[in-house]
């Protein structure tokens, strides 16, 4: 893990020499374009949830049709005022049992699984508060092309191909809506010359795909704080934003956080739907502990995540890592 940091720190203090020199003003409202990678090979390992991307084009508030501000003010969840903004997501989420060697899997571990989605959100931006609702539409199985995407992978980096997708979940069209408030119960303050703030949160999901209901918090220090609710993450984790307005030339902040989820369903534990299918013992109760560092400059935000997963299943050895990069552009 400890190159991940000096390769971060070191195009973070590179960044600072140009970037200091800027006048440090606010930033007019921008559209932006996020980009997030999560796989398990940061650390080593190659199993349960193994790989992740998401793409996302965030419009800024003058973008919105009509019927999008309305159908913010009228949501009872949302406020009644502040910047609205919609995203636009296509994503695809992989998982494979631990021994991938074997052709046939182990029925105690986690069953080969590929999600592919595509999203539309609607988020309401105050300063010490937002709410995001998705809506995501996908399908769940061969269709998802998660076999494809990963041999394509291990070819890449000349690994060994899994031997047991032919045992995935079955194609099944999947439906989810998830709603994430996060606040900033301590907003950007200054601490021994360093600024900081606390975001709790709180929210859930319920579909085909996920239902559950998850609280938690992140704290934030470093300097010249984005106006953000910290970098962006897959659901179910943290909850971020996929904009950002840069409040000086430089930006640098470490962030640690913590999410707790009741989960009733999840598909990639449960099996499929509507046909038998593999399925494991899940746990209701799982947590995730995260750490990483982020940075902004000149219209980008790059940050790395460190996720600490806890057991979700009831014959897994043992609790799961992975990391996750996220690029954000300002259009």
């Amino acid at each position: 893990m400890a190159w991940i940091w000096r390769v971060f720190f070191a195009c973070a203090i590179g960044a600072a020499a140009p970037a200091a020199a800027q006048q440090a003003a606010a930033e007019e409202p921008s559209p932006a374009l996020s980009l997030i990678f999560e796989n398990d090979i940061f650390f080593n390992q190659d199993h349960d949830y193994t790989n992740g991307v998401e793409l996302t084009y965030t419009t800024k508030p003058s973008q919105n049709v009509d019927a999008m501000v309305s159908l913010a003010r009228a949501l009872p969840l949302f406020a009644d005022h502040g910047a609205v903004r919609t995203s636009y997501s296509l994503g695809q989420s992989i998982f494979t049992p631990k021994h991938t060697e074997l052709a046939v899997p182990l029925p105690t571990e986690r069953p080969y699984a590929g999600y592919l989605y595509a999203t539309i959100g609607l988020m309401e931006a105050n300063p010490d508060r937002l709410d995001q609702l998705q809506v995501q539409f996908g399908v769940v199985g061969p269709m998802a092309l998660a076999k494809e995407s990963q041999f394509w992978v291990h070819s890449i980096i000349d690994d060994t191909k899994p031997k047991g997708w032919h045992y995935q979940l079955h194609n099944e069209p999947a439906f989810n809506i998830t709603y994430d408030r996060s606040m900033k119960i301590i907003p950007p303050q200054s601490l021994l010359g360093v600024v900081l703030d606390v975001e709790p949160h709180f929210g859930g999901a319920v579909g085909t795909v996920y239902d559950y209901a998850n609280a938690g918090a992140m704290v934030r220090l470093g300097f010249n704080l984005p106006d953000d609710f910290g970098p962006p993450r897959i659901e179910p984790n943290l909850p971020g934003s996929s904009f950002f307005e840069p409040t000086g030339g430089f930006s640098l902040y470490a962030f640690a956080g913590v999410d707790g989820r009741a989960v009733a369903r999840n598909i990639f534990l449960d099996g499929n739907t509507w046909r038998d299918s593999p399925s494991v013992d899940k746990y209701w109760a799982v947590g995730d502990l995260t750490l990483g560092a982020a940075m902004t400059f000149s219209g980008v935000r790059v940050a790395f995540t460190h996720v600490f997963r806890t057991r979700e299943y009831k014959t897994q050895d043992k609790s799961s890592q992975f990391g996750a990069v996220n690029v954000s552009f300002r259009l």
